[in-house]
């Protein structure tokens, strides 16, 4: 049984170092009914996850800090179970294959499709209520 986001409020953590792609990518989601926060880094990202959970997170492969990789590395290992969803607008087949290798969920080419975007989100969220059941 799969409920609607707007019903489970599911946490979404938004990890990109283009503000303004942030910004609105957390506006849509809002207004999907999921609660949506930001890191504009890396580091900040971090920091968001020892501070609350989420039920996924969404990371940019490219940002100045900390690559997306590196912050994967970070969160499977204070988050294992929660859903990484990697982004990025400068994507290689290599980079795809680490980002999955390191554990990724899902690796998306950016800007991605909105859509696509939010059912990847969904099979996320099945897939974590799944091994909390």
């Amino acid at each position: 049984m799969t409920m609607a986001a707007s019903e489970n409020r599911a946490r979404i953590l938004i990890v990109d170092d283009e503000v303004a792609y942030a910004d609105v990518l957390s506006r849509r989601l809002k207004r999907r009914g999921y609660e949506v926060e930001s890191a504009c880094s890396g580091k900040e990202a971090v920091q968001k996850l020892r501070k609350g959970s989420f039920d996924v997170a969404i990371v940019d492969l490219k940002m100045e800090d900390l690559s997306g990789l590196e912050v994967l590395k970070i969160f499977r290992t204070l988050e294992p179970s929660m859903p990484v969803i990697m982004i990025t607008g400068h994507g290689s087949e290599e980079a795809a294959t680490a980002g999955k290798a390191l554990g990724a969920f899902e690796y998306l080419g950016k800007p991605c499709d909105f859509t696509s975007l939010l059912e990847v989100i969904e099979k996320a969220l099945t897939l974590g209520r799944e091994k909390h059941d």
